[in-house]
Order: structure tokens, then sequence, then C-alpha cells
């Protein structure tokens, strides 16, 4: 269970900022974005793909902060309920939660800047 709690973020992470920058990567690659297979897309379709990845992106963003305040919750508890030894192994185990949601909370802020930063070079 404890490398899976350490796994999953990462992955998440990882998938907002690859849905962020693919359109900037897509376009710095010489790729039309309005052609898929070599058939058009109209803009409102283009606008359409955004919005469902911004929407992609949110819901991860939401459900890593959600978890990540119940991590916080139940890790609270078990310091106040636990002996001294278990309050040492928790002080252990709070660093790389903080560090982790840190990560969490600002992703979706970092996948924008970079978003944008790619954007605007490749436009």
């Amino acid at each position: 269970m404890r490398k899976l709690s350490k796994i999953i973020p990462v992955i998440l992470t990882m998938m907002m900022l690859i849905v962020a920058m693919l359109p900037a990567f897509s376009n710095a690659a010489g790729i039309d974005p309005s052609t898929i297979n070599g058939t058009e897309i109209s803009p409102d379709g283009v606008n359409r793909i955004t919005n469902f990845g911004n929407q992609i992106v949110t819901i991860l963003s939401t459900v890593a902060s959600v978890i990540s305040v119940i991590v916080l919750i139940v890790i609270g508890i078990k310091y106040m309920m636990g002996s001294a030894e278990e309050k040492a192994e928790y002080k252990k185990t709070m660093m790389p939660y903080i560090v982790g949601a840190a990560v969490v909370f600002m992703a979706s802020t970092i996948a924008g800047i970079l978003y944008s930063f790619f954007t605007s070079q490749a436009g």
C-alpha cells in the first residue's frame, strides 16, 4: 500500500502534464491540430477536444486534492491518538506527504504555466 500511495500521485502528475502540453508539442512538431488522419476538424471540434482535456485535468486534480486532504486527516488522527513511538514514526512520514501534497496541489498550476509558455513559443 505504501508503494502504491507513492506511485499514484506521480502517475497522475505525469498524465496531467502530458494532457496539458500535448497541443503545444503537436504544433511544434509541425502537426496541424485541425487535422487528424487527413480529415479536417472544425475549430469547434478542436475547442471541444481542448475542453475535454481541461475537464480531465480538473477532475484528476480535484480527486488528488480530496485524497490528499483525507490522508492528512487520517495521519493527524493517528498522530493524536498514537504513543510516543508512533508519533515519531508519523513525523518521519509527514515530510514526504507534505512534499507530495504540495506537488498535487500545484500540479495543475504548473501544467497551465507550461502549457501557456509552450503555446506562446509555438505560435
